[in-house]
Parts: C-alpha cells; structure tokens; sequence
C-alpha cells in the first residue's frame, strides 16, 4: 500500500466573501467546501443565502429520505440543468416527478441492464484495440474513457442508425458543461429562474439543434419500432405508469433520454479515470485486481455475466467513488423550518450535502484520504449515508446499477490485457464544474499484461 496520498482539492481554511466565493466556484465549486466539513457533522455560513453543509448520516437521512417533499432540488441546481434537461426525472419534483419515475423504472431492471452488457463488453474491445494501436507512447485515459462510455450511451439510446449526429451531440453537452454549468451570481444572489443566466445564453444555439436532432430520431423511431435488443429509447416509448397509465410525450423522452446520455456516460468516463490514476498511484492494487480478472476472465473481454465474479475490481470502482464522486455536491432548499444536527434550518435555506467531503470525514471513515478498497470488503459495515455516490432515498440515481455494470466490465477488460503506469509529472487536478474532473487528464503508459497461467 502506498505510504503517500492522493490529489485531494484544498478545501477552505478561512471565510469567504461572496464575490471570492463567486469567482472561486466558476473555477472550482469544490473549492468552496471548508476544510473543518471533514472534521465535523455540520457547517453552516451565509453566501448571500444561509446555507448549511450536512455530514452527518442520520441528518443526511432526513433530508433524502424522511422529509423528502421538504428539501426539493436547491434554485441552483435547476438553473444550472433546465436548459438542458427541461422538466426530466433529474429535476422535477412532486407529482410529476413521481409518475416520470414509475414509467421510468421498469428501464433499468437487472434483466434489461443485462440485455445491454453486450454493448459495454464491445465498447471495452474497441477501447484495448485503440490502446494496442498506440503503441508504448502515452495516452490520456481521460479521452479514452469519454470516448468508451460514449460509444455505450449511445449504441444504448440511440441504437439502429437512427438520424442522430452524436459528435454534435457529444459536443454540445461539452459546450454547455463548460460554459452554461459555471454558477452565476445570480444564483448565488437567489434570483428567480426568469431571471436569464448570461452563460446559458450564449450556449443556447447548440441545445437547441441537440434537441431537435433528439425529437427527430425519437419521432422516427416510434414509426419504426424496435429491431433486435430493446435500447434505452425502445424501453422508454413502451413504458407506462402504472397508476396512471400516462405514457411520455416526445419532449419528454427527449428530456429524459438526455438527462441519460448526460449522466449516463460523464459520470461513468470520470468514475473510470479517476480508478485508472489510482491504480497508477498503487501498482500494488492494480497487481491485486489484475490477478483477479485474469482468473475469472483467461484472455477474453469482461461480459455482465462476470461482474459478480469480481468483487475486487467493484471494491476498487467503489473507493474511487469514494475519494472522487462525479456529483460532488448534492443541494436542496429547506420549504419548512427544521432542525437539523441542533440548528435551525430556515425556509428558504441551503442545505447541501457535499458527496466530497462526507467520503473524506474523519468521523466516518479511519485515514479518509487513503486509498484503500478493503474498506469495502464488508457493505454492511459502512453506514448507508456515510457513502452517497449515487445520493438515495427515492431519488436515488435511477441508473446505478447500469453504471456499475458498465465501470466493472471496461476496468476488468482494460485490466486483463495491459499493465498501466502513469507519465511522471501530469498528475491531474481535481476541479469540479458539474461534475468532477480530473483536470490535465490522466496520462499514463500501456504495456502488454501477462496472460495468466492455465489452469
């Protein structure tokens, strides 16, 4: 085990006005955390709004689970996401959230996440055949992973050659994470969502044509029908809410499908980059994980049949989660006075749940900051919201167990066949806009792994 640590964001260590809290968090919204969120279970402050950070579980329970209606989705993040996303599940609220969800869910059951492991396996081939390719010289693990996880989201929404550009699709969503993602002073100011975002307005021309493109295929797919597989698309058409057998409109599916498309391959590509820095940082876990999928694997491609089979390698997905979650921040606004951990919660108050730093508490975890997947040997011994990489309760990330799936297959494949050493001198930074970057990518050297032994 190494005796140094991994990069980590310097968290605050001083107050903040708002315009420096501003600025800082256009660059880097993790940097706003203070740096006592890792030794306490509760911080508060006042950036232009009260706001509140919760690290304790039983208080974090209360606000995912228990008083739910009370603590919707915060201003912020709606600001940040409707122009993207419109009214999907990610951000509606209520009724309409409820039936979205219903419709929605039968989607990701194991049987049709199963269904779709054969794309993940193939998207992992393409990606050691891009790496054989380029020979000894390194590569950016970050480019590699986007381009993995964007392959899969896509053969997995868009599947059949429907008329959907995904460069352009792929491209507009960078555009608007970049620039439309960065928060405003209007929002930190507490204005009303009419109140138009300068940002957002710059990048409206590209989502405007991503949806179109969006409705487009949608509306040919319907006339079509599936062939073959059920995709992500296919699945949504045919679902219905049980209780109120209201299927969704085409703007509908559209928000929904890429709220998936967003979430579905960012999220997976930063999961995977951050696991491929930390197994360059520990060759003594990447040693570890790679004597376990070549058991189980002997030379082939990872297929969803073998995830069960590789519980280091889901250990290693699970810490990573851990010490660098792509949603760093989970935040919601109090509608009902409260009190949480002692303190008064005021309505209209942030409360924010920062996904980092509760993965780095010292009150939860023993040696936060190390890398380490044993920790996850034993689920039940971890407190379920001491670890939120996917947040929970109802709104729990309805694609979960599909992003798992996904990371084990492509590691374990990537593993299997190529030893990885990181490029001395480019360690990545983490910064996080959306969702949590390593910034500089993740550069490191391939070489043929030796094939196991038979047995």
């Amino acid at each position: 085990m190494s005796t140094t640590l991994p990069v980590r964001v310097p968290l605050v260590t001083e107050p903040w006005g708002i315009f420096k809290s501003l600025s800082e968090a256009r660059r880097n919204v993790l940097s706003i955390i203070p740096d006592i969120a890792t030794r306490q279970p509760m911080v508060s402050g006042k950036t232009g709004k009260r706001w509140h950070m919760v690290m304790d579980p039983g208080a974090i329970r209360e606000v995912l689970l228990d008083r739910l209606e009370d603590y919707p989705k915060s201003l912020v993040t709606k600001n940040l996401l409707k122009p993207a996303i419109g009214e999907s599940l990610f951000i509606a609220e209520g009724a309409h959230w409820r039936w979205q969800r219903r419709a929605a869910a039968p989607v990701f059951s194991h049987r049709n996440v199963m269904n779709l492991s054969p794309i993940m396996t193939a998207a992992a081939e393409r990606t050691v055949a891009r790496i054989e390719a380029a020979g000894p010289r390194a590569v950016n693990m970050l480019d590699e992973m986007v381009t993995t996880t964007f392959d899969v989201i896509g053969d997995v929404t868009f599947s059949g050659g429907d008329t959907f550009d995904r460069d352009k699709v792929h491209g507009a969503i960078d555009d608007y994470i970049a620039e439309a993602g960065k928060i405003s002073l209007f929002d930190v100011l507490g204005f009303p969502d009419w109140v138009p975002r300068p940002g957002r307005i710059m990048s409206g021309a590209a989502l405007k044509e991503m949806k179109f493109m969006a409705d487009s295929a949608i509306e040919a797919r319907a006339k079509r029908g599936h062939q073959g597989v059920p995709d992500l698309l296919d699945l949504l058409l045919e679902g219905v809410d049980p209780k109120t057998k209201r299927q969704m409109s085409t703007s509908e599916l559209r928000d929904n499908l890429l709220t998936f498309i967003v979430a579905g391959h960012e999220t997976t590509a930063l999961t995977l980059s951050w696991a491929m820095y930390l197994l360059g940082f520990d060759p003594q876990v990447q040693e570890r994980a790679r004597q376990e999928v070549q058991e189980v694997l002997q030379g082939r491609a990872c297929t969803g049949d073998d995830v069960e089979n590789l519980p280091y390698i889901r250990m290693i997905i699970d810490e990573t989660l851990r010490l660098y979650p792509a949603a760093g921040i989970i935040s919601r606004t109090a509608q009902k006075s409260d009190t949480l951990c002692g303190r008064e919660i005021r309505p209209g108050d942030t409360v924010m749940i920062p996904i980092y730093a509760l993965g780095r508490n010292e009150l939860l975890w023993e040696d936060p900051d190390r890398f380490d997947p044993e920790r996850f040997a034993d689920r039940k011994a971890i407190d379920r919201y001491a670890y939120l990489p996917f947040g929970d309760g109802p709104r729990i990330c309805i694609g979960a167990s599909f992003a798992l799936q996904e990371a084990v297959i492509i590691l374990a494949t990537l593993l299997s066949r190529f030893e990885f050493t990181p490029v001395a001198g480019r360690e990545p930074k983490p910064v996080m806009i959306l969702t949590l970057r390593p910034e500089g990518g993740v550069w490191m050297t391939a070489k043929p792994a030796n094939a196991p032994a038979k047995t």
